[in-house]
């Protein structure tokens, strides 16, 4: 049995990289992934980051512009350095001017992110769940009347809606168990990240599984992903190596490589992604970190993708 035919998969956009990416690449890639049949392109949310890394926001806008029927989302924004009226307002429109294909990603981050924009760490799970409520309710209701321990609105109108109803996807992100927990209780679905490792993720799906059933929402309908960065090639090393680069030059953490990454002939790489399905993921973001699109069809190859 093929692959996409037990799970759909995901590709990411050419967005962030050691080297400058051409706005060529971002269209190519769109449209081969659009045209090939994969489910959805993402992009990460990095501002100040040393290596190249376009807007997640505008990226996907134009990716939705030269697409028509592939999903667009970020995986993911962290949301407590942002104001929610704002994501709100980015993700109505990124809804209504794709048609109704946006996904929001959201997560808590981490320490850098909050020295980045001048923001507390302090409540920072308060202001993130405050968010979701904040942007849910802008989404869905005529006037906002909001009262929470950091936002505050009264009466507050956002005219433009999204298509979807009630509203677009939110996805979580975040491996610590808390977050996982946080997931369930609170997202529409929940992606393990790229840089964190496959043993991590195998722990994090009973975890997950557990709290849905204990929340009483349904395990086998609740997406369920991880992001893997990758590199498919004829020559096994040359794969690990493209692989090695980024978890040496982006996450300055070589040992990912093994970990974390995907890397290897396509029967090397079909066999670690099964291993990826056996450990519960329902989706899987696949993000290639070289050659981008010879990538697509490489990918699309071994999952059995085809026009």
């Amino acid at each position: 049995m093929a692959l996409k035919d037990r799970i759909p998969f995901g590709l990411s956009l050419p967005h962030r990289s050691p080297d400058p990416i051409d706005v060529e690449a971002v269209r190519a890639v769109a449209q081969r992934a659009d045209a090939l049949g994969f489910r959805d392109v993402w992009v990460t949310h990095n501002a100040l980051d040393p290596v190249f890394s376009f807007d997640s926001v505008v990226v996907l806008t134009y990716a939705a512009a030269v697409t028509t029927k592939i999903r667009v989302g970020v995986s993911v924004i962290v949301l407590p350095v942002q104001h929610p009226v704002q994501v709100a307002h980015q993700f109505a429109s990124l809804d209504r001017l794709s048609n109704g294909r946006a996904i929001l990603g959201a997560g808590i981050g981490r320490e850098h992110h909050y020295k980045e924009f001048q923001v507390p760490m302090e409540h920072r799970v308060r202001r993130f769940r405050e968010q979701i409520e904040v942007i849910k309710a802008l989404w869905t209701e005529s006037k906002v009347t909001y009262h929470g321990g950091i936002f505050h609105l009264d009466g507050e109108t956002m005219t433009i809606k999204p298509v979807q109803k009630p509203h677009p996807p939110i996805w979580f992100g975040g491996d610590h168990p808390d977050a996982v927990r946080r997931a369930a209780s609170l997202a529409d679905a929940w992606m393990g990240s790229g840089g964190s490792s496959k043993a991590v993720f195998g722990r994090s799906v009973p975890i997950l599984k557990a709290e849905l059933e204990k929340l009483g929402r349904d395990p086998k309908t609740f997406p369920v992903s991880k992001r893997v960065f990758m590199s498919v090639h004829e020559r096994a090393d040359v794969a690990r190596a493209e692989v090695n680069r980024w978890y040496t030059e982006v996450y300055h953490n070589p040992a990912g490589t093994d970990a974390s990454g995907v890397h290897g002939t396509p029967e090397q790489v079909r066999e670690q992604l099964e291993e990826l399905i056996a450990a519960g993921a329902t989706h899987l973001l696949l993000n290639p970190v070289a050659r981008y699109t010879e990538q697509a069809d490489a990918l699309a190859e071994v999952v059995g993708l085809s026009q």
